[in-house]
């Protein structure tokens, strides 16, 4: 049955630039030959829903579970680039935040990431452009199953928001959870959210840290 808007898909994926240089990978042999550091874990995400690249989701809306080749150019994958993007900053703003602009270095200014290009005069010229803005750009992208299950979908919005699990439980279309202090008011954040995704209202209980931790590892082992 073809994929529809809000499907959660688990899958695998690779991606590079035309020369084969690969930059992003849930694959363990991939990471491996590129020598980046991440999670060699299938991804599940919900299609259509700002969880992954939008053309990612536009093209897969309608596909059936299987593999497929997605060549994008830079105006569908990271934006082209933009001179207006490229700024001279004083190196005096990063004398007092006591770092070394190197060159090649990133550093993030209120959320935004800057790569140093060239150190002169006491002035930074730093560029604000993605890394890979203008780079027409290639998906090998392996839809493994469409997932179903609940609790599988309730742990990949965890994990999409939060990058952790939580203990849960569900009655009705109630999702309770249980989470940290702090995390209530967090959470809540994206109760609209869940109740898109998943069709459930949901609540946050506190409980101590320690608690926590202990029973994530108890879902994870079930």
């Amino acid at each position: 049955m073809p994929l529809q808007k809000k499907d959660f898909i688990e899958v695998e994926f690779t991606a590079k630039l035309q020369d084969g240089e690969i930059f992003d990978s849930n694959k363990k042999e991939d990471l491996g030959k590129s020598g980046l550091k991440g999670d060699a874990k299938p991804f599940v995400f919900a299609l259509g829903e700002g969880m992954f690249l939008n053309s990612i989701d536009d093209y897969l809306i309608g596909k059936e579970v299987g593999e497929y080749k997605i060549e994008l150019t830079p105006d569908k994958a990271f934006g082209k680039r933009d001179p207006k993007m490229i700024q001279m900053l004083p190196l005096v703003t990063f004398r007092q935040q006591q770092v070394n602009p190197i060159p090649g270095a990133v550093f993030n200014f209120d959320g935004k990431l800057a790569r140093v290009l060239t150190v002169s005069g006491g002035r930074v010229m730093v560029d604000f452009n993605n890394p890979l803005a203008g780079k027409d750009v290639i998906y090998e992208l392996n839809i493994l199953r469409k997932i179903d299950n609940i609790n599988d979908k309730i742990m990949a919005v965890n994990e999409f928001f939060f990058r952790r699990n939580f203990e849960y439980k569900i009655e009705g279309t109630a999702l309770k959870m249980k989470a940290p202090k702090g995390w209530d008011k967090f959470i809540v954040l994206f109760k609209d959210k869940y109740k898109e995704l998943l069709n459930l209202e949901v609540s946050v209980e506190e409980i101590e840290e320690k608690a926590v931790k202990k029973e994530e590892e108890t879902v994870q082992n079930e």
